[in-house]
């Protein structure tokens, strides 16, 4: 017979199984010519160092088999003529075996069971639960899953000797516990209250409800013979049955009963909570006594809240005041068992209302309700104006200015002021009474008193009491004449369309200083009650007179003026502005760029019959994104400008003439020496007529915009 590949003719199953710890045999015979060897392998995996090869290697033996065993073997039949192989799966399987087993418990009645087997196997085991050899049967509190038995809310019905079975097809094992169900009537022996708490406003208590009880007890809290109502500050925690109370407050205080309910009885338990904090508010104010500058107050001591009172301090309420102020008493310091003082350093005929504040070492307590509305008595005036001044006014007059007093330290009713006043050198004073309490000005008129004349003055102050202090002398000068003579050599030069420059002289000869000179100028054909009035400052001798219309003849005066008023106008004088600047902008604005510098040729611009002549023209420019322009002036249709930094420029032209600037041009946009000028951006133009004809000029063509 000739030569032929293996064939396996005995092999192993596709699929068997083995008991973890026993001996497996696996056989592969092949026929074949020449005569095949086999060799062996376990498929994603290694064979046991502990398997052996018998029989030729045709049978693979691996004693004491284990779970990491599994898994697929391959034999392989090889000669000079070719291989063939074969591949089974070696199943181990194992008995369950307890991992985790259930043990004997004892629960109050309320309480939840919560138990747990776990069992190694292979197949994995399943789980089954009796109770008293019976199968347990599932229901709302009960519930078993994957080996997990849980009893919610246990009662006495669930007690009992309970069994954990977890099988697979080789075998089962068993696990068993007993449930007790405790029952027992709440006590506190063991948790004594204390009877007595206390805390300070604001801090944090915690009031402890640990009873003994079986089943689990309802826990609930009162106050009083009330409910306690539970709220961001007041909770009972959830991990017990505290109360817990959070930056207390005074009416926290009272008496707190524990009620505890269980299934065999009900017990309370109560502790009462006292609330240190700052005094309650003092009783009733009385004002016993009336001077004034003084009161005399008495009151009723509030509740200490359980820390005694250090001190109290008077505070007062006026009109005048903003809100209540601490005010002075008689003694300085009121001590906690005072039940009255005096209020010093008042004001004499002022409303005032008064209450009292207590302290203890927690802090300050609210204030009483306010005494009944008091004033104090009549008394002279003590405080004399400030800041006396005046000045100005009209000629012969002497003004005199002071600060109102107060009605608060007017100190009775018919206040009025004393104002004293006489020439600088003098010693009889004049005195006026100025019977307004609101006053802060008098006016003394003298046909005969000279401008500018010294006076010494102070004011006084009065009421029906009698005559209070005067201020300090200061001295105020009357007031200062117009200007008596009107200005001189007036001139007014047409400046543009639209400006006259208009000058003049001041005299010397005036009375009055100036403040300044008015300015009226209207129309020739106009009347001079319709004129225009501009003013100047200072010493100033001229001015421009703009937003004036083109090419119209003005009527010009000019006249002093100080605080005491106007002086005499000047001869009026005349004065045309100029014709309108040309309103053709220059056209066709054309350029060309040589390195750096860049020259400019546009057409000329005529003027209208009714426009100025033209006088030659501006070149603005400025580089883009900047506002600072660079203006070159020119006579001719052309110019060369430089183009220093990098960039684009923006350039517009305009005509220049004596009645100002004409329209401008559109404006172009030209590239410094550093940028490129693209086809899109750019056109050739001949620079002028009389360039060479080879001379071309490039024109940026851009939008018109306004400059």
């Amino acid at each position: 017979m000739g030569e032929y590949e293996p064939k396996i003719e005995v092999h192993f199953p596709y699929t068997f199984t083995a008991a973890k710890g026993t001996t497996v045999r696996m056989e592969c015979f092949a026929l074949g010519n020449p005569v095949p060897t086999i060799s062996w392998r376990k498929v994603s995996g290694f064979i046991p160092s502990k398997a052996r090869l018998r029989k030729s290697q045709a049978v693979l033996e691996i004693p004491n088999v284990q779970l990491e065993d599994a898994g697929t073997y391959e034999c392989k039949a090889e000669n000079s003529r070719g291989k063939n192989a074969f591949r089974g799966q070696l199943q181990v399987y194992t008995q369950p075996q307890w991992i985790e087993k259930i043990n004997d418990t004892q629960l109050d009645s309320g309480d939840q069971l919560r138990w747990e087997c776990k069992a190694s196997g292979k197949p994995r085991p399943i789980y089954r639960w009796l109770k008293n050899g019976l199968p347990l049967p599932p229901q709302n509190r009960v519930e078993m899953v994957n080996g997990m038995l849980t009893i919610h809310n246990v009662n006495q019905s669930d007690a009992g000797m309970y069994q954990c079975l977890a099988e697979n097809i080789y075998g089962i094992i068993y696990g068993s516990a007993e449930l007790k169900v405790l029952a027992s009537a709440p006590s506190f022996e063991l948790n004594q209250r204390q009877k007595t708490i206390i805390i300070t406003k604001g801090k944090e208590v915690i009031m402890e409800c640990k009873p003994q009880a079986s089943p689990k007890p309802t826990i609930s809290w009162m106050k009083g013979d009330r409910a306690v109502r539970q709220n961001k500050r007041l909770e009972t925690q959830t991990s017990s049955a505290d109360l817990m109370i959070r930056n207390i407050l005074l009416v926290h205080a009272g008496r707190y009963g524990c009620r505890v309910q269980t299934t065999a009885d009900s017990v309370s338990d109560e502790a009462e909570l006292l609330v240190r904090g700052p005094p309650g508010p003092p009783g009733v104010v009385i004002v016993e006594e009336i001077t004034e500058s003084t009161a005399t107050l008495s009151w009723s001591p509030g509740a200490d809240n359980h820390s005694p009172i250090l001190y109290y301090n008077l505070q007062a309420r006026s009109p005048f005041s903003l809100g209540w102020q601490t005010v002075r008493t008689v003694p300085d310091i009121i001590s906690g068992d005072m039940e009255s003082a005096m209020a010093v350093d008042l004001n004499p005929w002022v409303e005032y209302e008064f209450r009292v504040v207590a302290t203890n070492s927690i802090g300050t307590g609210d204030p009483s309700i306010p005494s009944r509305v008091i004033r104090t008595s009549e008394a002279v005036p003590k405080t004399p104006p400030a800041n006396v001044s005046g000045g100005s006014g009209r000629r012969h007059e002497l003004v005199i200015t002071w600060e109102p007093i107060s009605e608060e330290f007017q100190n009775g009713e018919g206040f009025g002021y004393i104002v004293a006043f006489r020439p600088n050198d003098t010693r009889g004073w004049k005195e006026k009474m100025v019977t307004s309490s609101d006053a802060s000005k008098f006016i003394y008129r003298d046909e005969s008193t000279p401008p500018l004349t010294p006076f010494e003055v102070k004011v006084g102050v009065y009421n029906n009491k009698g005559d209070g202090p005067f201020s300090d002398i200061v001295f105020i000068c009357s007031a200062e004449g117009e200007p008596s003579t009107a200005p001189t050599d007036g001139k007014a030069t047409g400046l543009s369309a639209s400006e006259i420059l208009v000058t003049w002289k001041s005299s010397k000869d005036n009375v009055g200083r100036p403040l300044g000179f008015e300015v009226c100028y209207w129309k020739d054909m106009e009347q001079e009650e319709a004129a225009e009035k501009v003013k100047t400052a200072g010493n100033e001798s001229s001015i421009i007179l703009t937003e004036l219309e083109g090419n119209t003849l003005y009527h010009i005066t000019v006249r002093a003026f100080n605080k005491a008023g106007y002086g005499p106008s000047s001869t009026a004088v005349r004065g045309s502005t100029k014709k309108s600047p040309p309103s053709q902008a220059p056209s066709t604005v054309r350029w060309i760029r040589n390195g750096s510098h860049v020259s400019l040729g546009w057409e000329a611009v005529r003027s209208l019959a009714n426009e100025s002549d033209v006088m030659g023209y501006k070149v603005m420019l400025r580089q883009e994104g900047h506002s600072n322009s660079q203006v070159i002036q020119t006579q001719t249709t052309s110019a060369v400008v430089l183009l220093p930094d990098s960039g684009f420029y923006i350039i517009e032209v305009r005509a220049v003439s004596e009645g100002g600037d004409g329209t401008a041009s559109s404006q172009i946009r030209v590239p410094s020496h550093s940028e490129k000028v693209t086809s899109a951006q750019s056109t050739l133009h001949n620079i002028s007529a009389s360039s060479s004809s080879l001379t071309l000029l490039l024109a940026l063509v851009v939008p018109t915009t306004s400059w």
